[in-house]
């Protein structure tokens, strides 16, 4: 089988196709044959050796596929070859076929579309972990999120707008801005390019507050990081929670007394680690996706396509910081 892979750290040009054999269904696993593979920021990261995890090379990255189950091995039960799935991977997802633990697959519901499925769980499933399990957020509040037109940025408006939260969606560009307010955002703001020095990050945290008004943001949902950090958590309201979900502007520096004169909380969201430790209560979170993805009030939004061959210009738009929505790689019919 075909296989996009990083045999060495360096960034997407260095990803090359090549063979590998093709894998067998262990005990508990089955054999998916890959039909699509959406693109995350950690992919920009595992193949430069910045990512927490770093698989033994060479590996394919790519950690959440769609696909049709080819073979099913021992103690399996509940699947059959032929059947439509949409799993997290980790890595490991840009190839042509792939072993899987069949306890991590799910259904891929009828009249959904391979890469709808491949874009839906790892964007939903960590923002509906942060929005209800880190912010608590509630009918009738106020949410703030960053980076608002990426793939977890849409999924935080539609999941807040769900929710019964007024949502401000924060953006770097008028089209980002029309693709949030689309998805359901209350109010609009486009924030300039950082860095910032100390008057421009005043300005925008005067842009956050006039946008968010008197109250603040009761829920900060950030996937940005870098200089646009501190200014949101200054727009932040009393008891406030400011969601750390990401860092591809950089890692920020916070000024912790901001956290004692709101009363705020600033707290990590990590949603792998919160799926291998709480499986019963991560399942409860992705049947609820899947009911509010039925009910029409999710959708993931697709927005470029790529061949295999083309997946690491995937990775590089996604580098850029400049896509909109999910970017997925079509890797089978």
């Amino acid at each position: 089988m075909r296989a996009l892979l990083s045999k060495a750290p360096g960034g997407p040009e260095t990803l090359e196709i090549d063979e590998l054999p093709d894998p067998v269904a262990g005990k508990g696993q089955v054999v998916v044959a890959v039909k699509a593979c959406s693109i995350n920021y950690p992919d920009v990261l595992i193949i430069e050796d910045k990512y927490q995890f770093k698989p033994p090379r060479p590996f394919a990255p790519g950690s959440e596929i769609s696909g049709v189950i080819e073979s099913v091995g021992e103690d399996v039960t509940g699947w059959a070859p032929g059947d439509r799935v949409i799993a997290t991977t980790g890595s490991g997802g840009l190839v042509e076929k792939i072993a899987l633990p069949a306890t991590s697959l799910f259904r891929l519901p009828e009249g959904r579309s391979f890469a709808e499925g491949a874009a839906l769980l790892l964007t939903y499933a960590t923002t509906i972990h942060a929005l209800l399990d880190r912010g608590h957020l509630v009918e009738g509040n106020t949410l703030l999120v960053l980076g608002a037109a990426g793939g977890v940025g849409l999924a935080a408006v539609e999941l807040g707008k769900a929710f019964g939260a007024r949502v401000v969606a924060a953006v770097s560009s008028e089209e980002k801005a029309a693709a949030a307010a689309e998805a359901g955002a209350d109010v609009t703001l486009v924030y300039p390019r950082a860095p910032f020095d100390k008057d421009q990050s005043k300005a925008l945290a005067d842009q956050f507050k006039a946008a968010l008004g008197p109250g603040g943001a009761d829920v900060i949902y950030d996937p940005v990081g870098g200089d646009y950090a501190e200014p949101a958590l200054r727009s932040i309201g009393w008891e406030g929670r400011y969601l750390v979900v990401g860092f591809p502007a950089g890692i920020p520096r916070l000024p912790l007394n901001l956290t004692l004169l709101k009363s705020c909380d600033v707290c990590g969201v990590f949603w792998g680690a919160f799926a291998a430790r709480e499986p019963k209560a991560n399942q409860a979170h992705i049947e609820r996706l899947f009911r509010l993805w039925k009910d029409g009030q999710i959708s993931p939004r697709v927005t470029e396509t790529y061949a295999f061959e083309d997946g690491g210009k995937a990775i590089a738009r996604m580098a850029a910081r400049g896509a909109i929505g999910k970017l997925v790689v079509t890797v089978g019919e």
